[in-house]
């Protein structure tokens, strides 16, 4: 038996200031992308933004549903648009803020572990890390400079062609 260690490296801001300026307007667009969200049932928020290579803005918020599977989470939206809108365009950063209408998000809320594995699925196809920040309301960002450093042990396309 020998053990596997995992070491991961993000970027902690203090505030949506000390981003670089281009991150700042994408994050202000996820914000009011998570006011815009349809969250009836959980009463949080999710918007996400992201910055394809060549230049497209893509917004995305969580739409719920009262069957809840059959809602989707902010990052899939936008991503999924993407791929719909502009297909094989390289995603370069993608923004995520979260907010709850029951009480104040004020820790850095990453995509959740479905998110992950299909932001992971874009990431491996155009062979390029996705840069990606998250927040809560206000407070802290972090950055991850690919979505490995949220989801180290990947399961894609080389594990189905193993089968």
């Amino acid at each position: 038996m020998k053990k596997l260690e995992i070491n991961t490296v993000l970027t902690v801001f203090e505030s949506i200031d000390e981003l670089p300026e281009q991150v700042k307007e994408l994050m202000k667009k996820a914000v009011t992308a998570r006011n815009n969200a349809y969250a009836p049932y959980s009463k949080f928020r999710v918007g996400a933004v992201l910055q394809l290579e060549n230049g497209e803005i893509i917004i995305g918020s969580n739409q719920e549903n009262a069957v809840y599977p059959s809602g989707l989470c902010a990052e899939r939206v936008a991503i999924f648009q993407a791929g719909t809108q502009f297909p094989g365009e390289p995603i370069k950063i993608m923004a995520v803020s979260a907010a709850s209408d029951s009480f104040n998000v004020l820790t850095p809320t990453p995509p959740c572990g479905a998110c992950r594995q299909s932001i992971y699925e874009y990431e491996e196809n155009q062979k390029t890390p996705i840069a990606l920040y998250f927040m809560g309301e206000t407070g802290k960002v972090v950055k991850a400079d690919s979505i490995k450093d949220l989801l180290p042990l990947t399961f894609g396309k080389a594990t189905l062609n193993n089968i």
